[in-house]
């Protein structure tokens, strides 16, 4: 019999964040599904938000399953290609390239075929990871658009700080300054911009977190944001134990109890993709009650306090993280972020719609 973890995906929690974009945007939307739609299943997500005028990636593997799947919109490799085998591809499945280095420039003049590819240039405005530096990009523009191989460009740049104080003033006066001198299609909203800077929504949104329901902002929840979450992470307690006063719980006697306690086992761990780092009392449901874990995250067990939790048993239903807890909770106990955990569920927990 199978262990009783399981991820529960809710496509119409999906498909409702997407409508969260359409009010806050009055752009065309590139959901973003890279890293196995944030943990949730790629051609799962993509059907729930089909809506969406395009996907954005980095495998063009996963590119070309989803044409092969039957999806017609556009769908965009934001790390680009990486090799000149990639280019022939890229013409016949109609995938856009993100271009952000002189090396596939160099792959696009080594493409024999006219008109072939649609390109999105990537602009360097102070996040300083991938793309040319302001002073670079004229010139890399008019090479683009005298380019035989290239029909239509897109103007990009990515915000560093438009999740915190700092904000995006900055980047957003370069990208504009430099943007002025072209009538091309423009995009610079991650998540955190469609919700806090109408003013840099472009032409193209590429929301990602706010997608599957975790907010990207640290002092905001995703329910104060109007999102729903989309995957509920749940197992059940397969052992539960009294202990006295002074006695450990779990290796390393990371925890003490220092009163008599009653402990349940959760059959879930860090090879399910729970955090190993969580401390003690990172929150957690079990029958529908908030407590907190006890002790280290092993391989494929973790403990909870059920002392005040009436009716424990053996069995009894928890949920990690999602419906009535949000990851964004257990992921700041955690001393992480939601993206981490939900990118980093295993492949061998089960996941159901």
């Amino acid at each position: 019999m199978s262990r009783p973890i399981q991820a529960r995906i809710d496509l119409s929690a999906l498909e409702y964040n997407l409508h969260v974009v359409r009010r806050q945007a009055r752009a065309r939307v590139m959901a973003v599904i890279k890293a196995n739609a944030y943990g949730h299943g790629l051609l799962r997500a993509a059907d729930a938000l089909r809506a969406a005028e395009g996907f954005a990636l980095l495998d063009i593997a996963d590119a070309i399953q989803l044409r092969e799947a039957g999806y017609r919109q556009a769908l965009l490799l934001l790390e680009g290609a990486f090799r000149h085998e990639d280019m022939p591809l890229l013409a016949q499945y109609d995938i856009s390239s993100v271009i952000h280095s002189t090396h596939q420039l160099e792959m696009l003049d080594a493409y024999p075929r006219r008109g072939a590819l649609s390109v999105w240039l990537k602009v360097n405005t102070g996040m300083n990871r991938l793309g040319f530096m302001p002073e670079e990009v004229p010139a890399v523009m008019a090479r683009l658009k005298e380019h035989a191989a290239i029909r239509e460009v897109t103007l990009m740049t990515h915000f560093a700080n438009a999740d915190v104080a700092a904000g995006i003033a900055s980047q957003l006066q370069k990208f504009e300054q430099l943007a002025s001198g072209w009538q091309v299609p423009r995009s610079l909203a991650n998540s955190a911009t469609v919700l806090r800077y109408p003013q840099a929504h472009g032409d193209w949104v590429r929301p990602g977190i706010m997608l599957y329901g975790a907010s990207p902002f640290a002092d905001r929840t995703a329910a104060e944001l109007g999102l729903r979450p989309v995957m509920t992470l749940t197992s059940e307690l397969i052992s539960v134990r009294d202990i006295k006063s002074g006695d450990q719980v779990g290796y390393g006697g990371m925890f003490h109890a220092d009163h008599n306690m009653r402990i349940g086992v959760v059959a879930c761990g860090y090879a399910d993709g729970y955090p190993r780092h969580a401390p003690n009392g990172t929150p957690i449901l079990v029958n529908g009650h908030k407590t907190g874990t006890v002790g280290r995250v092993s391989m494929d067990m973790l403990a909870v306090d059920v002392s005040s939790i009436s009716g424990a048993k053996i069995g009894s239903p928890v949920t990690l993280w999602g419906e009535g807890l949000s990851v964004d909770e257990v992921a700041h106990a955690a001393g992480t972020i939601s993206y981490e955990l939900l990118t980093a569920l295993a492949a061998r927990v089960p996941k159901k719609d």
